[in-house]
């Protein structure tokens, strides 16, 4: 999609309700439904993480970033995700925290991004984070400046192949409460979306896609 044609729908997206849990199902492995449905989140008192989605033009197009992050001893080692971090005390708030971290992680600055909604926060077993999406716009193309501490590559996402429903299929992954499990995944390229990133993901397509058909385009 043209970047010109997507700034003329942004201001829907605050008409929209969000589908939340819903939207994040269609994604969700099975194993990891059973695991939060008995949760007591005033027990294990989750940690607070910000992330970005972020859309940008590139070529006049509109693009979607996602980060490939860094081989480590974790559970989230070599996984795509949102730019995006763990909340600090010196953050206002989550979504300052989400600002923070995407200049941090890809080399963009918080004054690029107009921050349009925040999307349905969402719960992350191994790492006991809870993780909030804010949707962010940046109107200029831009030039990455990964951290090469914690982004091992950046993959840029043409809307027109995310709004795709080819992208999503079934693979057999390892995760950390099972092996060799059939779950839903966005394939883009060779990178496997799968897990939180995937259900955020997810929630994100279908207002995009109630945006779309409301206004026609």
């Amino acid at each position: 999609m043209n970047f010109q044609d997507f700034l003329q729908i942004v201001p829907y997206f605050d008409t929209v309700n969000l589908p939340g849990e819903e939207a994040h199902n269609i994604m969700v492995p099975q194993e990891r439904l059973k695991i939060t449905k008995s949760l007591n989140f005033d027990q294990i008192k989750p940690k607070n993480a910000g992330v970005m989605m972020l859309f940008y033009p590139k070529a006049e197009k509109t693009h979607l970033v996602l980060i490939v992050r860094n081989s480590y001893e974790g559970v989230h080692s070599s996984q795509i995700a949102f730019p995006g971090g763990k909340y600090e005390k010196e953050d206002v708030n989550l979504e300052q925290t989400a600002l923070r971290e995407t200049f941090e992680e890809i080399g963009v600055q918080s004054d690029k991004i107009n921050v349009v909604k925040a999307f349905t926060h969402l719960y992350i077993p191994p790492s006991n984070f809870m993780v909030h999406p804010f949707l962010g716009i940046c109107k200029e193309e831009i030039i990455f400046y990964p951290d090469s501490n914690e982004v091992a590559g950046i993959i840029e996402l043409p809307l027109t192949i995310f709004l795709s429903e080819s992208i999503v299929v079934s693979a057999t992954i390892n995760t950390s409460y099972a092996k060799s499990i059939a779950v839903p995944v966005f394939k883009i390229d060779e990178h496997l979306v799968w897990g939180a990133t995937a259900m955020m993901l997810s929630e994100l397509k279908i207002v995009l896609n109630s945006i779309l058909n409301k206004v026609n385009f």
